[in-house]
């Protein structure tokens, strides 16, 4: 039986690549010099694209596949394909929720610990030979028994908020409603409100036209400068320039961050200031995650092509 072709937009790890190649014809868009004309040659052959949430699908690519019929993503997000052109040509997008849920969730509250206990700067303390020269660190501000807000209770800011109740936080979140789930915590409409009533405000929603900015100058404004803000979802989420201000002016007090605008190549403006902690988009990086994430991009490719159900289907 002839394997189906499909594009594969950016690389995986070995131990996804091998079982890719095993079960599709896997044209690697990443390694051509010449992306357009690769598409070009390739694309009449494709009814397949596995891609990661960075990278997505834009409408030119999908147009570039006119046999197209599955967008297969490594990653929870989803903002990066082009959901308007596969509606509109009935294409199927999948991602890889609930196997990342957790591990994203350790990252964004272990960014809360190191910030707020300036451990990265107390390690440099000590392997520079100041503890022994100066004495004791500054002290720092502490975690357990503060306000948390949670923005957006999805799987990702449930799991967020689970973890925080250990420390006895009081917890509140905002979202479209009132989550059945969330029924322990406050329920806080308007993500202005919550920020003002927080210590610390975990961004957790996913990514869309509607959420873009809404981490705007008001909420960085009301969370203020005893405030941290900590994004664990999209750099589109925020607003980056109104964030670098009130960092740089002390209007927030400080931010852990694992994505950006532009990543890698952040805004260097981040680099220059102390009270940033800066993380290179890893939050669902364990080997056991990105294991489960690369089998449900193949198990969902491979669900399409034999005529059965989606596992994870967005589309």
């Amino acid at each position: 039986m002839t394997k189906p072709h499909i594009l594969q937009v950016g690389p995986y790890p070995e131990w996804d690549q091998g079982p890719l190649d095993d079960a599709f014809h896997a044209h690697r868009y990443f390694e051509a010099a010449d992306k357009a004309a690769f598409l070009a040659e390739v694309g009449p052959q494709i009814r397949g694209i596995a891609t990661r949430g960075e990278l997505g699908a834009d409408a030119a690519m999908i147009a570039a596949c006119p046999k197209l019929e599955i967008i297969s993503v490594y990653g929870v997000g989803f903002d990066a394909v082009d959901l308007g052109a596969a509606r509109a040509r009935g294409i199927r997008v999948t991602n890889t929720p609930d196997v990342l849920t957790n591990d994203v969730a350790d990252l964004g509250v272990a960014m809360m610990l190191v910030q707020s206990r300036g451990m990265i700067g107390a390690e440099t303390w000590v392997r520079d030979g100041s503890w022994a020269a100066k004495g004791l660190y500054p002290l720092q501000r502490r975690v357990w028994g503060k306000r948390a807000g949670v923005l957006g209770l999805g799987r990702i800011g449930f799991e967020v908020a689970k973890r925080l109740a250990g420390f006895d936080m009081e917890i509140a979140y905002s979202d479209v409603a009132a989550k059945d789930h969330g029924a322990q915590w406050e329920y806080i409409a308007d993500p202005v409100a919550l920020a003002a009533r927080s210590d610390f405000l975990f961004v957790t929603l996913a990514a869309s036209a509607a959420t873009r900015h809404i981490v705007g100058a008001q909420v960085i404004e009301a969370l203020g400068p005893e405030g941290m803000l900590i994004n664990i979802s999209r750099a589109s989420n925020i607003d980056e320039e109104a964030l670098l201000a009130a960092l740089e002016t002390g209007r927030l007090g400080s931010a852990a961050l694992d994505v950006f605008e532009g990543e890698p190549k952040l805004n260097p403006r981040f680099l220059k200031l102390p009270n940033v902690l800066v993380q290179p988009h890893h939050a669902s990086g364990t080997f056991e995650t990105r294991k489960a994430m690369g089998q449900l991009v193949r198990d969902n490719l491979a669900a399409h092509f034999a005529g059965r159900p989606l596992l994870t289907p967005v589309l």
